[in-house]
């Protein structure tokens, strides 16, 4: 059986899921949230996601590119998902706990293609911006 390739990281945040998931439906807030520097800015997007939603980023990795990507899940309060082209998934979940909310952020790679990211150590640099990206989040809605 093939291994599911996936990473995620967590992260209990003192502040409701709403507020939260308010800011990670918002577009214009995913530079600011970013823990890789690699958003940029908004380039096209509504307002505030949806299901099948679809928004596009300049990105900077070394070089300039934009990315346009799909929301496939959208569960208020409680989920958001979207992938681009390579149908890789960053993925946000909330849960209400004691204390807060428990913030969970996962990729998704589980793709035929996702040898060249992996070579590239990708999975292991995601999981380290994943952390950083959680404790932006908290940064902001605690302050």
């Amino acid at each position: 059986m093939d291994k599911v390739r996936s990473i995620s990281v967590s992260r209990v945040i003192n502040a409701s899921p709403a507020v939260i998931f308010d800011l990670l439906a918002d577009p214009s807030q995913h530079p600011r949230l970013d823990g890789s520097s690699t958003v940029r800015r908004v380039r096209h997007a509504p307002e505030r996601l949806f299901l099948g939603a679809t928004f596009s980023m300049d990105m900077k990795a070394g070089l300039h590119y934009f990315t346009r990507n799909k929301v496939v899940a959208f569960e208020e309060f409680k989920c958001i998902a979207w992938h681009h082209f390579a149908q890789f998934v960053w993925r946000y979940d909330l849960e209400e706990v004691p204390g807060g909310t428990k913030v969970t952020e996962s990729f998704d790679y589980d793709r035929p293609w996702a040898f060249a990211i992996i070579l590239l150590g990708f999975p292991e640099k995601n999981r380290v911006s994943m952390e950083r990206t959680l404790e932006r989040l908290e940064a902001i809605v605690t302050s």
